[in-house]
């Protein structure tokens, strides 16, 4: 797992030995960031990575220039991973992370965000209500974007407050852009 573009380009992740922790692949964060490329931009962007895992996510948009990555996870292992790679780029002034159950964090914080990526385990069972959640409590900036990698059998509920954007298949594998409508 590497870092793909930006001031951290090419600086290799650790990342988990076991299947607990699913990082999103090289593949999928490149699709991510491509399709972003063109509609967002990471300069001085306030970024959340739910259920953070190893930080790739949140660690590629910093290496593209967001301003700070709030980065939250309540597994004891992928925090470590999480801090390893934090350390590794020397990059702690620029994100903090939260040891918390991602729901709950999203369900309390007070905090906007201009991106936000959510990566739950595919078995999580409130994936398809995280939209309403984030969108419901106005999490989003003006023209900011929710992107969720969740599993094919995924279906997100329609709402009035967010629509679907775009959506990337990579097998069983699925990436969701939302924003708000």
């Amino acid at each position: 797992m590497r870092v793909i573009a930006g001031k951290f380009k090419g600086r290799k992740l650790a990342s988990a030995k076991d299947s607990d922790i699913r990082p999103a692949t090289d593949r999928v964060k490149e699709t991510v960031f491509n399709t972003l490329q063109n509609k967002f931009s990471f300069e001085d962007a306030a970024v959340l990575d739910v259920f953070a895992g190893t930080g790739s996510l949140g660690i590629e948009a910093m290496s593209r220039g967001a301003a700070h990555v709030d980065f939250v996870d309540s597994a004891e292992q992928a925090l470590h991973l999480l801090r390893d790679n934090i350390a590794r780029l020397q990059c702690e002034s620029l994100c903090t992370v939260i040891k918390a159950d991602a729901i709950g964090f999203i369900e309390t914080t007070a905090k906007q965000f201009d991106l936000i990526f959510a990566d739950p385990p595919y078995a999580f069972p409130g994936t398809a209500s995280i939209p309403e959640k984030i969108f419901g409590r106005n999490l989003l900036k003006k023209k900011g974007l929710l992107i969720i990698e969740h599993s094919k059998s995924t279906d997100f509920p329609e709402s009035s407050p967010y629509q679907l954007e775009a959506r990337k298949e990579f097998g069983q594998t699925i990436v969701s852009f939302f924003s708000e409508r």
